[in-house]
Protein backbone atom coordinates (compact mmCIF):
# COMPACT_ATOMS: atom_id res chain seq x y z
CA UNK A 1 0.00 0.00 0.00
CA UNK A 2 3.00 2.27 1.11
CA UNK A 3 4.15 2.17 -2.90
CA UNK A 4 1.05 2.76 -4.37
CA UNK A 5 0.56 5.65 -2.14
CA UNK A 6 3.97 6.87 -3.39
CA UNK A 7 3.04 6.16 -7.13
CA UNK A 8 -0.31 8.52 -6.43
CA UNK A 9 1.99 11.05 -4.83
CA UNK A 10 4.44 11.27 -7.60
CA UNK A 11 1.16 11.50 -10.17
CA UNK A 12 -0.44 13.95 -8.13
CA UNK A 13 -3.23 12.42 -8.99
CA UNK A 14 -5.45 14.96 -6.91
CA UNK A 15 -4.52 17.67 -8.77
CA UNK A 16 -6.77 16.30 -11.54
CA UNK A 17 -9.26 18.47 -10.12
CA UNK A 18 -7.69 21.16 -12.16
CA UNK A 19 -7.86 19.30 -15.60
CA UNK A 20 -10.51 17.17 -15.64
CA UNK A 21 -13.31 19.88 -14.76
CA UNK A 22 -12.68 21.59 -17.67
CA UNK A 23 -12.37 18.67 -19.72
CA UNK A 24 -16.10 17.75 -18.86
CA UNK A 25 -17.39 21.46 -19.22
CA UNK A 26 -15.72 21.09 -23.32
CA UNK A 27 -17.54 17.89 -23.52
CA UNK A 28 -20.88 19.36 -22.02
CA UNK A 29 -20.60 22.58 -23.97
CA UNK A 30 -20.03 20.18 -27.17
CA UNK A 31 -23.29 17.65 -26.37
CA UNK A 32 -25.44 21.42 -25.35
CA UNK A 33 -26.20 18.47 -22.41
CA UNK A 34 -25.26 15.98 -20.88
CA UNK A 35 -22.66 13.54 -22.73
CA UNK A 36 -23.13 9.59 -23.42
CA UNK A 37 -21.80 7.84 -20.26
CA UNK A 38 -19.14 6.24 -22.28
CA UNK A 39 -18.13 9.66 -23.59
CA UNK A 40 -17.68 11.03 -20.00
CA UNK A 41 -15.82 7.36 -19.22
CA UNK A 42 -13.24 7.25 -21.60
CA UNK A 43 -12.80 10.94 -21.29
CA UNK A 44 -12.06 10.62 -17.69
CA UNK A 45 -9.79 7.64 -18.28
CA UNK A 46 -7.73 9.70 -20.90
CA UNK A 47 -7.15 12.37 -18.63
CA UNK A 48 -6.22 10.07 -15.83
CA UNK A 49 -3.98 8.94 -18.06
CA UNK A 50 -2.25 11.94 -19.85
CA UNK A 51 -2.08 13.75 -16.18
CA UNK A 52 -0.68 10.31 -14.91
CA UNK A 53 2.07 9.97 -17.47
CA UNK A 54 3.17 14.51 -17.39
CA UNK A 55 3.18 14.56 -14.06
CA UNK A 56 5.50 11.17 -13.74
CA UNK A 57 7.37 12.38 -16.71
CA UNK A 58 7.60 15.61 -15.01
CA UNK A 59 8.92 14.49 -11.77
CA UNK A 60 11.99 12.38 -13.78
CA UNK A 61 13.24 15.19 -16.25
CA UNK A 62 13.07 17.42 -12.95
CA UNK A 63 15.12 15.29 -10.55
CA UNK A 64 18.10 16.17 -10.91
CA UNK A 65 16.81 19.65 -9.79
CA UNK A 66 14.51 18.52 -6.92
CA UNK A 67 17.12 16.42 -5.38
CA UNK A 68 18.80 19.93 -4.08
CA UNK A 69 15.73 21.76 -3.73
CA UNK A 70 15.20 22.50 0.05
CA UNK A 71 10.92 22.60 -0.85
CA UNK A 72 11.40 18.93 -2.32
CA UNK A 73 13.02 16.60 -0.01
CA UNK A 74 9.76 14.98 0.61
CA UNK A 75 8.86 13.99 -3.15
CA UNK A 76 8.79 10.19 -3.64
CA UNK A 77 11.80 9.96 -6.60
CA UNK A 78 13.63 12.17 -4.17
CA UNK A 79 12.80 10.15 -1.64
CA UNK A 80 13.61 6.67 -3.59
CA UNK A 81 10.40 5.69 -2.72
CA UNK A 82 9.68 5.67 -6.37
CA UNK A 83 12.62 4.42 -8.40
CA UNK A 84 13.66 5.68 -12.04
CA UNK A 85 12.65 2.65 -13.86
CA UNK A 86 9.33 2.49 -12.11
CA UNK A 87 8.68 6.16 -13.19
CA UNK A 88 9.29 5.05 -16.59
CA UNK A 89 7.27 1.78 -16.60
CA UNK A 90 4.18 4.21 -15.21
CA UNK A 91 4.99 6.79 -17.96
CA UNK A 92 4.58 4.10 -20.53
CA UNK A 93 1.41 2.34 -19.22
CA UNK A 94 -0.07 5.91 -18.74
CA UNK A 95 0.34 6.92 -22.14
CA UNK A 96 -0.95 3.36 -23.26
CA UNK A 97 -4.37 3.88 -20.97
CA UNK A 98 -4.36 7.33 -22.78
CA UNK A 99 -3.67 6.02 -26.28
CA UNK A 100 -6.73 3.01 -25.97
CA UNK A 101 -8.87 5.73 -24.15
CA UNK A 102 -8.86 7.59 -27.28
CA UNK A 103 -9.71 4.88 -29.43
CA UNK A 104 -12.96 4.78 -28.16
CA UNK A 105 -13.44 8.55 -28.59
CA UNK A 106 -14.23 10.43 -31.82
CA UNK A 107 -11.96 8.93 -34.86
CA UNK A 108 -9.88 12.29 -34.81
CA UNK A 109 -9.03 12.15 -31.34
CA UNK A 110 -6.16 9.07 -31.42
CA UNK A 111 -4.20 11.06 -34.77
CA UNK A 112 -4.58 13.95 -32.99
CA UNK A 113 -2.89 12.70 -30.03
CA UNK A 114 0.33 13.76 -30.48
CA UNK A 115 -0.17 17.44 -30.55
CA UNK A 116 -2.43 16.91 -27.12
CA UNK A 117 0.32 15.09 -25.29
CA UNK A 118 3.39 17.13 -26.78
CA UNK A 119 3.12 20.52 -24.33
CA UNK A 120 3.30 17.86 -21.66
CA UNK A 121 6.35 16.61 -23.22
CA UNK A 122 8.49 19.47 -23.78
CA UNK A 123 7.32 21.37 -20.39
CA UNK A 124 9.47 20.45 -17.88
CA UNK A 125 12.07 21.47 -20.17
CA UNK A 126 11.00 24.73 -21.12
CA UNK A 127 12.19 27.04 -17.58
CA UNK A 128 15.72 25.85 -18.82
CA UNK A 129 15.45 28.07 -22.29
CA UNK A 130 12.59 30.65 -21.42
CA UNK A 131 11.14 32.74 -19.04
CA UNK A 132 7.89 31.95 -20.49
CA UNK A 133 8.07 28.63 -19.54
CA UNK A 134 4.97 28.64 -17.62
CA UNK A 135 2.87 29.45 -21.17
CA UNK A 136 3.40 25.86 -21.86
CA UNK A 137 1.99 24.76 -19.01
CA UNK A 138 -1.15 26.89 -19.75
CA UNK A 139 -1.03 24.86 -23.37
CA UNK A 140 -0.60 21.75 -21.69
CA UNK A 141 -4.09 22.27 -19.47
CA UNK A 142 -5.76 23.65 -22.34
CA UNK A 143 -5.93 20.80 -23.69
CA UNK A 144 -8.13 19.48 -21.72
CA UNK A 145 -11.32 21.38 -22.37
CA UNK A 146 -10.05 21.47 -26.55
CA UNK A 147 -9.85 17.07 -25.99
CA UNK A 148 -13.33 16.87 -24.52
CA UNK A 149 -14.91 19.17 -27.27
CA UNK A 150 -13.29 17.37 -29.76
CA UNK A 151 -14.19 13.91 -27.97
CA UNK A 152 -17.94 14.64 -28.50
CA UNK A 153 -17.91 16.74 -31.80
CA UNK A 154 -14.62 15.75 -33.82
CA UNK A 155 -13.86 19.44 -34.97
CA UNK A 156 -12.81 22.64 -33.42
CA UNK A 157 -14.65 26.40 -33.01
CA UNK A 158 -13.81 29.77 -31.68
CA UNK A 159 -15.87 28.67 -28.26
CA UNK A 160 -13.70 26.23 -27.33
CA UNK A 161 -10.50 27.77 -28.53
CA UNK A 162 -11.63 30.35 -26.22
CA UNK A 163 -12.28 28.54 -23.51
CA UNK A 164 -8.88 26.74 -24.14
CA UNK A 165 -7.51 30.09 -23.75
CA UNK A 166 -9.24 31.47 -20.53
CA UNK A 167 -7.63 27.76 -18.65
CA UNK A 168 -4.43 28.33 -20.49
CA UNK A 169 -3.75 31.56 -19.74
CA UNK A 170 -5.25 30.88 -15.89
CA UNK A 171 -2.97 28.22 -15.05
CA UNK A 172 0.03 30.16 -16.57
CA UNK A 173 -0.33 32.63 -14.03
CA UNK A 174 -0.87 30.42 -11.27
CA UNK A 175 2.61 29.06 -11.98
CA UNK A 176 3.84 32.27 -12.52
CA UNK A 177 2.92 32.98 -8.79
CA UNK A 178 3.98 29.54 -7.38
CA UNK A 179 7.78 29.79 -9.44
CA UNK A 180 7.66 33.67 -7.51
CA UNK A 181 8.87 31.00 -4.79
CA UNK A 182 12.13 30.16 -6.45
CA UNK A 183 13.11 32.66 -8.30
CA UNK A 184 16.90 32.51 -5.57
CA UNK A 185 17.20 28.62 -6.39
CA UNK A 186 16.30 28.99 -10.46
CA UNK A 187 18.65 32.14 -10.71
CA UNK A 188 21.84 29.99 -9.16
CA UNK A 189 20.88 27.07 -11.24
CA UNK A 190 20.30 28.80 -14.49
CA UNK A 191 16.79 27.78 -14.65
CA UNK A 192 13.79 30.37 -15.73
CA UNK A 193 10.79 31.98 -14.83
CA UNK A 194 8.53 35.37 -15.32
CA UNK A 195 10.09 36.04 -11.79
CA UNK A 196 13.65 35.87 -12.71
CA UNK A 197 13.31 37.72 -16.22
CA UNK A 198 10.57 40.49 -14.75
CA UNK A 199 11.52 40.26 -11.01
CA UNK A 200 8.40 39.11 -8.14
CA UNK A 201 6.60 41.94 -8.42
CA UNK A 202 6.92 42.34 -12.02
CA UNK A 203 6.11 38.67 -12.23
CA UNK A 204 3.09 38.83 -10.16
CA UNK A 205 1.93 42.25 -12.19
CA UNK A 206 1.84 39.39 -14.87
CA UNK A 207 -0.18 36.68 -13.59
CA UNK A 208 -2.91 39.30 -12.46
CA UNK A 209 -3.12 40.46 -16.09
CA UNK A 210 -3.44 36.36 -17.42
CA UNK A 211 -6.26 36.02 -14.38
CA UNK A 212 -8.20 38.97 -15.90
CA UNK A 213 -7.86 37.99 -19.38
CA UNK A 214 -8.72 34.57 -17.85
CA UNK A 215 -11.99 35.57 -16.78
CA UNK A 216 -12.84 37.99 -19.73
CA UNK A 217 -12.12 34.73 -21.78
CA UNK A 218 -14.80 32.65 -19.85
CA UNK A 219 -17.13 35.35 -20.12
CA UNK A 220 -16.60 35.59 -23.43
CA UNK A 221 -17.53 31.78 -23.97
CA UNK A 222 -20.92 32.39 -22.17
CA UNK A 223 -21.80 34.84 -25.07
CA UNK A 224 -20.59 33.14 -27.79
CA UNK A 225 -22.44 29.67 -26.72
CA UNK A 226 -25.38 32.06 -25.59
CA UNK A 227 -25.50 29.93 -22.00
CA UNK A 228 -27.94 30.64 -19.42
CA UNK A 229 -27.21 33.65 -16.66
CA UNK A 230 -26.13 31.03 -14.31
CA UNK A 231 -23.42 30.18 -15.74
CA UNK A 232 -22.02 33.65 -15.01
CA UNK A 233 -22.38 32.79 -11.18
CA UNK A 234 -19.43 30.23 -11.69
CA UNK A 235 -17.31 32.74 -13.51
CA UNK A 236 -18.15 34.92 -10.77
CA UNK A 237 -16.86 32.45 -8.14
CA UNK A 238 -13.78 32.26 -10.15
CA UNK A 239 -13.07 35.51 -10.47
CA UNK A 240 -13.44 36.39 -6.61
CA UNK A 241 -11.17 32.90 -5.81
CA UNK A 242 -8.43 34.95 -8.28
CA UNK A 243 -8.65 37.89 -6.34
CA UNK A 244 -8.65 36.94 -3.00
CA UNK A 245 -5.73 34.37 -4.15
CA UNK A 246 -3.67 37.49 -5.27
CA UNK A 247 -4.50 39.51 -2.27
CA UNK A 248 -2.89 37.10 0.57
CA UNK A 249 0.22 37.25 -1.78
CA UNK A 250 3.03 40.43 -2.28
CA UNK A 251 6.66 40.13 -3.93
CA UNK A 252 7.80 41.01 -0.13
CA UNK A 253 5.38 38.44 1.27
CA UNK A 254 5.14 34.50 -0.20
CA UNK A 255 4.63 32.24 3.03
CA UNK A 256 1.29 31.79 2.16
CA UNK A 257 1.67 30.45 -1.19
CA UNK A 258 1.29 26.65 0.08
CA UNK A 259 -0.20 23.32 -0.96
CA UNK A 260 -3.41 24.54 0.60
CA UNK A 261 -3.03 28.46 -1.61
CA UNK A 262 -2.25 25.71 -4.62
CA UNK A 263 -5.09 23.42 -3.98
CA UNK A 264 -7.76 26.66 -3.43
CA UNK A 265 -7.00 26.92 -7.27
CA UNK A 266 -9.19 24.14 -7.90
CA UNK A 267 -12.65 26.03 -6.80
CA UNK A 268 -11.96 27.99 -10.28
CA UNK A 269 -12.53 24.82 -12.29
CA UNK A 270 -15.00 22.99 -10.46
CA UNK A 271 -17.19 26.21 -10.04
CA UNK A 272 -17.09 27.16 -13.78
CA UNK A 273 -18.11 23.36 -14.56
CA UNK A 274 -20.91 23.29 -12.27
CA UNK A 275 -22.93 26.29 -13.18
CA UNK A 276 -21.74 25.07 -16.78
CA UNK A 277 -23.34 21.98 -16.25
CA UNK A 278 -26.71 23.99 -14.59
CA UNK A 279 -26.26 26.27 -17.22
CA UNK A 280 -27.19 23.57 -19.81
CA UNK A 281 -29.64 21.28 -17.98
CA UNK A 282 -32.15 23.88 -16.10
Amino acid sequence: MSKLSAHVNNMALHHSVFALPFAYMGAFLATDGIPTWSNIIWITIAMIGARSAAMALNNLIDLKYDKIHPRFTKRPMVTGEVKRWEAIALIVVSFLVFTIATLHLAPICVKVAPIAVFPFVIYPYMKRFTPYCHLVLGLALAMAPIGGWVAVKGELSLPILCLGTAVAVWIAGFDVIYGCQDVEFDKEHGLNSMATRFTVAGALKIAKLMHLISIICFITVGVLLKLASIYYIGVLIAMITLVYQHSIVSANDLSRVTQVYFMRNGVVGISVFLFTFASLVL
